[in-house]
């Protein structure tokens, strides 16, 4: 469309779990602790990594050498090889990672780049931080300590053994280090026994027989001891075992270990360290079986579950009883009803899950913590009366199907939602005229609602098509006196100099009047996941064509009041940006962009401004029984005889939000200059994202 010339018009007339217990054969009854690791599991959630890549090299062919050499950009031939120039990993430890760009962890392809506990690189002693995504001192699992330290939960520290079984064969426990030696509990490796708490060869080693005053550990002894040396007599065995039946050297011994003794009761535990016999937590019983080769299950112990909330007892064994933590810092515990506050299995993103979340379907996830995975609010406006006058109905007709309360006496109820509605002139004061605001379920002869049962329907004249009731329509040409007026809204007018915004080379509207306004204005908790949010519109004006670009032109804006700086300044967010210009929304749009004005008549257009042609519509059809294709009984068709209104078709708008704020949306339709040529704007199928947006309306 070309840039209209700025004309001026004459006023018209009126608004638009180790086992590895070696125990000596036949030696005492002793408690053998076990212990592994446990994970506790979340709810799901989102989460995402970022690898880093190398840079690229070029080589060059040295003619004098027949190999391929690094090309320097100074061309000396002389200049050393670099690691990165003859194609060799980029990096070869985390050291060489600090400051890159990739991520500050040396990955096994020699790459820089930010660990992720799913995918950890990092060093023995070291575990991925989630929070930085790099590799910090401590661990989160048993695989992240070296040798045969575990880890210990309670402070992601590797710490070393605490009973004696957690050590090899053929060493002991000892302030937490695994050092040589053995005892009843832990015994040796097969060809050695235990003697005065050390593993010793039992047929050649002297120390063993004593000088044949002191035989040491005599029942795993298979020989005798003759001027200190140990003899094996004839029929016995050489390996010096006992069978685990009981009975010593009492025919061919097996060739093994005993695990346990036969038979014997063992206690156990395989809970995280320092977790047993506290709380509800307590030690279990396994027996060895017959043949003294394995243990059976712990029975009877009782591991760490979660909390229970307000049971009097400590579910967790950790020395608290109902203890109710905020991990996450959402403002939502466990008991709250919290249900992913630490990131975990199938927890990736606590801080996006809790009740104050709104469903977003198709991720798998539940993300307002009520049980259900991806459902969504039914329908809330079947049945609104088409003349109602409660506010909220009108949300509702929009589909804003969720309400709630400013301060909740509970912290669990503060769910996102409506929070208030109202409906007032375009100053947010006083009432608007009961028959320029209705609830439909649809308009015209073709258009229905994008989402649910109804739609709202706001005019400048009357909120009607030619069939409706309740209110009951009048021509939109002629334009109806609605009785009403206001100022505009101040923050948007003041935003913009003082001065009603128009399309560029269009006249400007004189005063800051709204004829015939009406306001629905809603105050709404966002999501704690939502960033954006949109709602269907499709404006209606029957200043079109004649009118086009005229200061009589009406007004439609959609104010959002938020915290989020991404929305224009004026927080008007029914307008187009072409990347250059933002256009208002109203009959003008059309200048703006061919699919923004849809319904309509082509050809011949402002002929009561700076006449030009329009070629942008694509049809009429959606105009039948709206109104918009009847002419009043009053003709101010400056000589036009065609269509007498247009529309845009279905447009989405919207705007940026952010999470868990309270926010306020205004939408507004007023006459500008007079009170003829009357405007409607249809609202509905309003929803929350989990992306931002570019503010502003697009084709539906």
């Amino acid at each position: 469309m070309p840039q209209y010339p700025r004309i001026m018009i004459p006023s018209r007339l009126a608004a638009l779990t180790s086992l590895a217990v070696l125990a000596a054969c036949g030696g005492d009854s002793n408690a053998i602790a076990t212990t592994f690791d446990t994970n506790a599991e979340g709810s799901s959630g989102l989460s995402a990594s970022a690898s880093g890549t190398t840079g690229a090299v070029e080589t060059t062919t040295d003619p004098t050498a027949g190999t391929a050499s690094a090309s320097a950009s100074t061309g000396d031939p002389t200049a050393d090889t670099t690691a990165a120039e003859t194609g060799t990993p980029g990096c070869t430890g985390n050291e060489d990672c600090v400051g890159d760009p990739g991520g500050a962890v040396c990955n096994a392809m020699g790459e820089c780049v930010d660990c992720t506990p799913e995918d950890d690189p990092c060093a023995e002693g070291n575990y991925c931080d989630p929070g930085s995504s790099e590799c910090v001192p401590g661990c989160i699992a048993d695989d992240d300590c070296g040798g045969d330290l575990t880890c210990d939960l309670s402070n992601n520290t590797c710490v070393g053994c605490v009973v004696d079984v957690e050590c090899p064969l053929g060493s002991v426990c000892d302030a937490g280090t695994c050092v040589p030696g053995c005892n009843e509990q832990q015994g040796c490796q097969k060809g050695l026994a235990c003697c005065v708490e050390q593993c010793i060869d039992i047929l050649t080693d002297e120390a063993f027989c004593g000088a044949c005053d002191t035989p040491c550990e005599p029942d795993n002894a298979t020989g005798e001891c003759v001027d200190g040396t140990c003899t094996i007599p004839d029929g016995n065995c050489a390996n010096g075992f006992d069978d685990c039946n009981g009975a010593v050297n009492d025919g061919c011994e097996v060739d093994g270990l005993c695990v346990c003794a036969p038979n014997q009761a063992y206690d156990c535990y395989s809970g995280p360290n320092g977790t047993q016999d506290v709380g509800v937590c307590t030690t279990g019983t396994q027996t060895c079986n017959g043949d003294g080769t394995a243990l059976g299950p712990c029975i009877g112990q009782v591991l760490p579950g979660l909390e229970v909330c307000g049971s009097g007892a400590d579910e967790n064994c950790d020395g608290d009883v109902d203890e109710d933590p905020d991990i996450d810092g959402d403002g939502w515990t466990v008991c709250g009803g919290d249900c992913c506050d630490d990131v975990g299995v199938g927890c990736l993103s606590p801080l996006l899950v809790n009740p104050g979340a709104f469903e977003f379907g198709g991720n798998v996830v539940d993300d307002d913590c009520d049980g259900n995975i991806d459902n969504v609010l039914p329908d809330c406006d079947a049945g609104l009366a088409s003349n109602s006058a409660v506010a909220n109905q009108y949300a509702q007709a929009i589909d804003l199907c969720q309400f709630t309360t400013l301060n909740p006496a509970n912290p669990e109820d503060r769910i996102w939602g409506v929070i208030n509605s109202s409906l007032t002139l375009a100053n947010g004061a006083g009432a608007p005229a009961a028959n320029s605001r209705s609830i439909r379920s649809g308009f015209g002869n073709v258009i229905v609602p994008e989402f649910g049962d109804r739609l709202a329907v706001f005019s400048s004249g009357r909120a009607a098509d030619s069939n409706d009731a309740n209110p009951a329509p009048a021509a939109y040409q002629d334009g109806q006196a609605m009785g009403t007026s206001s100022a505009v809204p101040a923050d948007w007018y003041a935003a913009n100099g003082n001065s009603l915004p128009n399309a560029p080379g269009c006249p400007a509207a004189v005063g800051n009047t709204a004829f015939n306004p009406v306001m629905l204005t809603v105050d709404v908790r966002v999501p704690t996941n939502a960033l954006s949010f949109s709602v269907m519109m499709y404006f209606f004006s029957s200043e079109y064509p004649e009118y086009v670009c005229t200061q009589f032109n009406d007004f439609f804006v959609t104010l959002v009041d938020s915290t989020n700086n991404t929305n224009p300044a004026d927080g008007n967010i029914a307008i187009y940006d072409d990347g250059a210009t933002q256009w208002p929304l109203g009959v003008n749009i059309l200048a703006a962009s061919d699919g923004l004005f849809t319904q309509c008549s082509n050809g011949a257009i402002s002929q009561c401004g700076a006449a030009d042609n329009y070629n942008g519509c694509a049809g009429t059809n959606e105009l039948a029984g709206t109104g918009m294709d009847t002419q009043g009984a009053t003709l101010f068709s400056c000589g036009y005889a065609g269509r007498y209104g247009g529309g845009t078709g279905w447009l989405n708008m919207t705007g940026n939000v952010t999470p868990g704020e309270v926010m306020t949306l205004r939408f507004a339709v007023w006459d500008t200059g007079d009170e003829l040529f009357d405007s409607v704007v249809l609202l509905d199928d309003f929803q929350w994202s989990v992306e931002a947006s570019e503010p502003g309306v697009q084709p539906g």
